[in-house]
């Protein structure tokens, strides 16, 4: 079993005298630094994790991988394939289409891949005696590489009722998470659909249960709880979700199915909830708010907890997007929450 092997050998308290099983002798390993990889920390087993001292690298992002772009990738595979600077290039916009639409990664293996492969399109043209454009710009990324594999959330176009808008990070980045509440008449009861995780299942009930103990402040009729079904639904159902983070967005959208009280498209949010809503932290912050510009989010709520981490975020990001930093619930729904909707009266003569 390696993974036997793997803990006696970095354990610094008995490596001293490893016995290899091949040679039949014994290894002084206590002064030798072991340098492990892996893409994912799940599967690898806690007495062996807890071994190691843990550096987690974030994936590059995008302003990042079109820098890696234009340096080394464009030049490599241009030359690789028989082409120079006068007979092919890629504009900045065409490199950052094929980044959105055609690869979800945190490297640029796959990137190299498309660029290398709209190389080879571009040379065979040449090779039939056709003249490409000098320059392909973003319009024509689909003419090489076909339909867009891939779509990024972008922001909801209008205000809605029940519907809020949350960053979830994953290992290709981050990505906009829409959440939708809907409020109908039976018997009481929470449906949780949207291939959701033990944990956030969890943060849904305790979303609700915030909601149901502060009833009369945010002027919910307590009979709602009674004879009413509450479901709550996360797009795009078979990807698994889980997690802590989308604990604010759930109460939020709930909240604003309770209340009648449409929530603000241009706004997004991250942060866990508690019963007595308190926001606290969350992992992954840079990733998130990197999802939420690119799409367009106007205003970012996020927990005050969080507010050391903006050290990593990209000053462009900071100075396009309205930062809410906050400890409870109240000032999310003070932001996030648009006025009530009325029911419109129709005059009839």
């Amino acid at each position: 079993d390696p993974t036997s092997a793997l803990q006696e050998a970095l354990d610094p308290e008995q490596n001293t005298g490893f016995s290899d099983h091949y040679h039949e002798v014994p290894f002084d390993l206590s002064s030798v630094m072991f340098i492990t990889t892996a893409n994912l920390l799940d599967p690898i087993l806690p007495p062996l994790r807890d071994r190691m001292e843990v550096i987690e690298i974030a994936g590059y992002t995008e302003d990042e991988k079109l820098g890696i772009a234009k340096q080394f990738l464009v030049p490599k595979q241009t030359s690789q394939h028989g082409l120079t600077t006068a007979t092919f290039g890629l504009t900045s916009e065409a490199l950052k289409r094929i980044i959105r639409d055609y690869t979800r990664e945190a490297g640029v293996r796959n990137l190299e891949r498309e660029i290398g492969s709209v190389c080879r399109k571009v040379a065979r043209t040449i090779a039939e005696g056709k003249k490409p454009p000098r320059k392909i710009g973003a319009d024509a990324i689909p003419r090489y590489l076909g339909a867009p594999r891939f779509t990024h959330g972008v922001a909801e176009e209008e205000d809605e009722v029940g519907v809020a808008t949350g960053v979830a990070w994953t290992s290709a980045g981050g990505d906009l998470l829409s959440i939708e509440v809907n409020v109908m008449e039976g018997r009481p009861d929470l449906i949780l659909t949207g291939h959701l995780g033990q944990v956030m299942q969890e943060s849904a009930r305790a979303a609700l249960t915030y909601a149901r103990s502060r009833a009369d402040k945010l002027a919910i009729s307590p009979e709602v709880f009674d004879n009413r079904a509450i479901h709550i639904h996360v797009p795009a159902g078979a990807i698994p979700k889980d997690g802590p983070s989308a604990g604010i967005t759930i109460a939020t959208a709930l909240v604003s199915a309770l209340t009648n009280r449409p929530i603000r498209h241009d706004v997004a949010m991250t942060g866990e909830v508690t019963l007595r809503g308190r926001v606290l932290p969350i992992g992954g912050l840079k990733e998130k708010m990197l999802a939420a510009h690119r799409a367009g989010i106007k205003t970012f709520i996020l927990p005050e907890r969080n507010r050391m981490n903006l050290e990593d975020v990209p000053p462009k990001v900071l100075e396009n997007l309205r930062l809410v930093f906050a400890d409870h619930m109240d000032q999310v729904l003070e932001v996030a929450l648009a006025p009530r909707q009325e029911p419109s009266i129709v005059a009839v003569a």
